[in-house]
């Protein structure tokens, strides 16, 4: 199992290195949200910093990941969902009347029950399928994980800042 990890490591490392340094341009436009191969560079990452994380036993991992997975996914359907939403919202923020901001309010809040729901019942899944510690471990790696990915943009950002003022490509 610890071979695996360190394998899991390695290509997490080596992929966060190659989207650090791609070209300007490459990967996603600037701010806007990741495209398909960069989405996909992330996804690995936080696989192998979870994995790490928790340190999960072959027979938890069989059973962690898919359940894990599900959770990922619902919370990916909700999210597109919102951000559909959300650029409607903008575009028309404005002009809107009180009645339309009152319903892009509640349309939020409704967002939000929904996910605390999916978060509620994968909570219930997780509990079944790890120790709690380890769910807690998982929860705190998920913002760590957050943290780490947006630490990491930051700084490219800065890179690519003192690129341009030093003159170079």
């Amino acid at each position: 199992m610890s071979t695996l990890k360190h394998a899991l490591l390695a290509i997490a490392f080596i992929l966060s290195n190659v989207s650090l340094a791609q070209p300007p341009g490459g990967g996603s436009h600037a701010g806007g949200p990741p495209d398909g191969k960069m989405r996909e560079k992330i996804k690995t990452m936080k696989i192998g910093f979870i994995t790490q994380k928790l340190d999960l036993t072959s027979d938890e991992a069989k059973v962690f990941w898919p359940v894990y997975n599900g959770y990922e996914s619902e919370m990916e359907t909700l999210r597109k969902q919102r951000r559909g939403e959300r650029k409607e919202a903008r575009q028309e923020f404005e002009n809107m009347s009180d009645k339309d901001a009152e319903k892009i309010v509640d349309d939020e809040i409704a967002f939000r029950q929904k996910e605390l729901d999916v978060q509620k019942k994968y909570h219930a899944q997780f509990k079944q399928v790890l120790p709690s510690k380890k769910v807690a471990i998982l929860y705190r790696s998920e913002e760590d994980f957050k943290r780490e990915l947006l630490e990491r943009i930051r700084e490219r950002k800065e890179d690519k800042k003192e690129m341009r003022k030093g003159g170079g490509r």
